[in-house]
């Protein structure tokens, strides 16, 4: 197509000026960019709740992005309704010559993005799409054979082979940013009142949306950045980066990320944030499965694996929801999510492992859950990982390996020191028996305050006994 006079940016999981490279495209293309941001209804309307902390986040990075536009002379159009007809039409009102936006890879977001391009062509509108949230995409890392990769590890070799500065470099919106379209006299960003929603307690637990909020877990996460192999399986431990929620909803570079994480492995104490680097690489890896495998959205990567007849329990599953399965690190996990939407990435395999393997429910109704209730949720991580737990995934581990959540707690939480947050009933219970409140005596129980089965649960089910089963549903379909 000819070069566009005037264009329309749509934001969507993009939510920052700086380095955006769909905003890069259309600033360097058109005479005029508007920019728009639709909080879509296809989306909002399902959820459960007019309370949902995503999207206070969203709001609120909706609002400081509009800031940042505005003072390069711009400002961010806010409109609520399915984006698949608010886009054509507002691209028609405005007369624009081309949408630009960032690619998004969930076969949802593709087939609206499907529709969204068909209705602009039929009104003569391009739209442009361009590669933000990752940094190699689709094909961009293929085995020497030309196939997508299924195993980390080479995929990983073969990505770190291929990252070049190139690859990290940011997009100097900047330098073009005086070609940004004043907002419309008279128009009024959105609040969550607007849409029907109302406030979290995200402000409570210290959790702010937007650049500059990320930029500041990023201040406070290099200095800690060479501890981080040591200290990130620990929950207790400051060892996490905490910018997860910002990478899912873009209010900071994937590049930025990368390329702070690629230096810093030249550095001394380079180990830890090779292994950041290695996380990163890990998103990547689930979004190229995502693209080349979009069956993982319903079913098992390993669709042998669909055949297993799990006995999905519903009360053991609401205890696990719930937080009230008698395994303290377990029950520490689920209620960290519950009450502030973040789960620590060792506790969300110790949790997930616990549903599948211990509880024997489909791995489906706990990445659901997990949907539900993640701030920082992204379909292709979140299936990844349940995936990888369950064993049915790409390179997941073995069917035969199982968690033993007793130990898992006594390794990575060996004071007790998370449990006793999310679980105060067990505050009082000595170390050596937090892990397994069950095995104190009664007289036990009594000094701790707790009385197993009446303070807090006794053990939905016994490990071992619900390991050989798990082996069992295994086997069934393996033979």
């Amino acid at each position: 197509m000819n070069r566009p006079d005037t264009a329309l940016m749509w934001f969507r999981r993009d939510l920052r000026l700086a380095d955006n490279a769909a905003l890069y495209a259309a600033l360097k293309a058109a005479r005029r960019v508007h920019c728009v941001f639709v909080y879509d209804s296809e989306i909002l309307d399902p959820l459960s709740s007019r309370s949902d902390r995503r999207v206070e986040f969203i709001a609120q990075s909706a609002a400081e992005l509009h800031q940042a536009l505005a003072m390069h002379g711009g400002g961010l159009i806010t409109l609520y309704g399915a984006a698949r007809e608010e886009i054509p039409r507002l691209a028609r009102k405005l007369g624009v010559q081309a949408v630009y936006a960032n690619h998004d890879y969930e076969p949802a977001a593709a087939a609206r993005d499907a529709v969204v391009a068909h209705s602009l062509a039929a009104a003569g509108i391009g739209f442009l799409t361009r590669k933000d949230q990752v940094i190699f995409e689709k094909d961009e890392v293929l085995t020497q054979g030309g196939a997508p990769y299924s195993v980390f590890t080479p995929y990983k070799n073969a990505w770190l082979k291929k990252l070049a500065p190139f690859f990290m470099k940011a997009y100097p919106v900047e330098a073009y940013a005086a070609r940004l379209a004043p907002a419309a006299a008279g128009s009024r960003l959105l609040e969550l009142a607007d849409i029907g929603f109302e406030e979290t307690n995200l402000r409570a637990l210290g959790v702010a949306g937007g650049s500059a909020a990320a930029r500041r877990l990023l201040e406070d996460f290099l200095p800690r950045i060479s501890r981080y192999r040591e200290t990130r399986d620990f929950p207790a431990k400051k060892g996490p980066s905490y910018l997860s929620v910002h990478l899912r909803f873009g209010t900071i570079s994937i590049r930025e990320l990368a390329r702070t994480a690629w230096e810093a492995t030249r550095r001394r104490g380079g180990e830890g944030a090779a292994t950041w680097l290695s996380e990163l690489v890990w998103r990547d890896f689930y979004f190229m499965i995502l693209h080349h495998h979009p069956h993982v959205v319903s079913g098992a990567f390993r669709p042998a694996y669909d055949a297993i007849r799990w006995p999905n329990d519903a009360a053991l599953f609401e205890a696990w929801c719930a937080g009230r399965t008698g395994y303290p690190v377990v029950d520490a996990a689920m209620r960290q999510l519950n009450q502030t939407g973040y789960m620590h990435n060792r506790l969300r395999m110790i949790a997930a492992s616990f549903l599948v393997k211990d509880l024997l429910v489909d791995w489906r109704w706990g990445e659901r859950y997990f949907a539900a209730q993640l701030n920082d949720f992204d379909l292709a991580a979140n299936n990844g990982g349940w995936q990888w737990a369950a064993s049915t995934g790409c390179d997941a581990q073995p069917y035969f390996r199982i968690f033993n959540p007793v130990t898992q707690s006594e390794k990575f939480d060996a004071e007790g020191t998370f449990i006793r947050r999310y679980v105060p009933e067990l505050a009082r219970c000595e170390t050596r028996h937090i892990h397994a409140p069950w095995t104190l005596t009664p007289a036990q129980q009594e000094a701790a305050g707790v009385i197993i089965g009446r303070d807090y649960p006794a053990p939905v089910v016994e490990h071992a006994a619900a390991r050989i089963r798990a082996l069992g549903l295994f086997k069934a379909v393996r033979s």
